[in-house]
């Protein structure tokens, strides 16, 4: 696993953030079930999937957040042209 390999604190601030991001997700679902469905009409209806969607941002912040600490704790990235050591990039 890269994540073992990344170094102290690495792993733990990754997953601390993508654990925040599920639990933003699933109470940003309830409360949406709360305060909406509960008392439901064609106005909720037509409205629901954008207060839906602003109910998941925080959960979308955090997951981009855990994604991006992943992407650094894995190094850079070689590029198109460069792969393994040992391997000769391809000519042309």
């Amino acid at each position: 696993m890269p994540d073992a390999e990344a170094g102290p604190g690495r792993t733990g601030k990754s997953t601390v953030l993508l654990a925040t991001a599920v639990l933003l997700s699933i109470g940003g679902l309830v409360a949406f079930v709360y305060l909406f469905v509960l008392d439901f009409n064609l106005y909720w209806l037509i409205l629901s999937p954008v207060i839906l969607a602003l109910y998941q941002l925080p959960a979308a912040f955090f997951y981009w957040l855990h994604k991006r600490a992943r992407r650094r704790s894995e190094g850079p990235d070689p590029g198109p042209d460069r792969g393994p050591p040992g391997q000769t990039p391809p000519s042309g």
